[in-house]
């Protein structure tokens, strides 16, 4: 016991150690949800899911749950394992793909396998598979989906039209991406930089890990525990040098220099004709009036790939109310409120029957067409991936800025990271 307890203060210091708190339970039973997000923010979004919860409590009389938001987004894991290791976890977590392996290889959750088992009325083939096996090790399932989102290519309509450009096509190569930004680009004479980019680059790991996968590279092998000879590979060696050269070499995409500068969202503004993101950002897109289409990430293998951002619920192994619970997953997972929580366009929802009543909307279609070829984040089985995502973004930063070559670099990183996954 105290070797595990040294084990999870030592993930707690990776990830950076929060403080906790108990909630007041003045209710009969007080069934406690965790849950990522600010209180200060108020958004329709929000006030659909206090409605659903008092339709929970309606259901079950005496009952009253309370929403324990934690803001930030590099918070909530810390927070969350804190709370564990001080016991006092709330009894239902949301649980998100990117660091689902914290709590799942930690003790943290219950393995849901013998209630789905023991309840005639759920039925998991519901739910996308993929999604589904984010949170499962084994024989063992320790959440289930609400929604997810698979990372694509957005493009500007308008922008394409006006140069008069075609727009993309799934299956489309890295020579006809490049060929397109190429198109998009727009830089006046003796500009110090373009006007407009054909693709919109952030330094974010999350969204160009999927370009080394589409070149056959990784950042791991594929037991999550070595990153030499993959990080520092020639797929992946190839496929960042890609992503430089779109930069440095063909000003079609903004390094961190010119996005600082900047200061803005370059595809909002119209000032990017591409961009990769998922599924959330349509609410922004058309709050703001672009005319956009979807497209999957293109390929340099012939085939397709992309990641599965997802996010689930799980309830927490030392629950004092598994049953209800339980009850609750199966209530906001259902069909029928699941129906109503995607109708915003936030995500797609995990239950197959509620996606497919979008079908025939050429976005959603676009973004259902991605789903068999996306994979799960490193996140979702790897523990320490957090401190691997830092290491890949200021490795990527370096590399823009000009200070090391993409192979010595990525040989670098892939060292450090070895080193700190094998770590006690």
């Amino acid at each position: 016991m105290i070797d595990r307890r040294h084990h999870l203060l030592s993930v707690l210091l990776a990830l950076g150690v929060f403080g906790c708190g108990r909630a007041d339970e003045d209710s009969a039973v007080v069934l406690r949800v965790a849950n990522w997000g600010s209180p200060a923010v108020e958004s329709s979004f929000m006030a659909l899911e206090r409605d659903l919860r008092a339709e929970f409590e309606a259901q079950h009389p005496g009952v009253h749950v309370q929403v324990e938001l934690i803001p930030g987004e590099g918070r909530y894991a810390p927070k969350l394992m804190m709370m564990h290791v001080a016991d006092s976890m709330p009894d239902v977590i949301h649980l998100d793909a990117s660091s689902a392996a914290v709590f799942v290889d930690n003790g943290v959750l219950r393995d849901l396998t013998p209630m789905i088992a023991g309840d005639a009325t759920f039925e998991l083939a519901a739910y996308f598979d993929n999604v589904t096996d984010i949170a499962r090790r084994g024989d063992a399932l320790y959440a289930i989906p609400l929604d997810f989102t698979p990372m694509v290519i957005y493009y500007n309509k308008t922008l394409f039209d006006r140069a008069g450009v075609p727009y993309p096509h799934d299956g489309w190569t890295w020579a006809e991406f490049l060929e397109t930004s190429l198109a998009l680009t727009v830089i006046s004479e003796k500009a110090a930089r373009p006007r407009q980019y054909g693709f919109n680059f952030i330094n974010w790991m999350p969204g160009w890990l999927p370009w080394l996968w589409a070149n056959g590279g990784d950042v791991l092998d594929e037991t999550g525990s070595r990153a030499t000879g993959y990080l520092d590979g020639p797929e992946t060696v190839e496929a960042v040098q890609f992503l430089v050269d779109l930069i440095r070499k063909h000003h079609a995409a903004p390094g961190p220099a010119e996005t600082a500068a900047l200061g803005i969202d370059l595809f909002r503004a119209g000032r990017a004709a591409m961009d990769l993101k998922g599924h959330w950002m349509m609410l922004d897109y058309r709050a703001d009036g672009i005319d956009f289409g979807v497209v999957s990430l293109p390929t340099n293998t012939g085939r397709p790939v992309t990641v599965i951002y997802e996010s689930g619920l799980a309830i927490t192994e030392n629950t004092r109310h598994p049953e209800l619970a339980w009850q609750y997953i199966k209530f906001m997972t259902g069909a029928d409120v699941q129906r109503r929580r995607v109708a915003s366009g936030l995500a797609i929802s995990a239950h197959r029957q509620v996606a497919a009543i979008y079908a025939g909307n050429p976005i959603e279609d676009s973004f259902l067409r991605q789903v068999p070829a996306a994979r799960a984040p490193w996140g979702a089985r790897v523990e320490r991936y957090p401190f691997v995502e830092e290491l890949g973004r200021e490795m990527m930063e370096d590399i823009l800025y000009g200070t090391v070559t993409v192979e010595e670099s990525l040989h670098q990183t892939a060292l450090l990271i070895d080193r700190a996954l094998g770590e006690p």
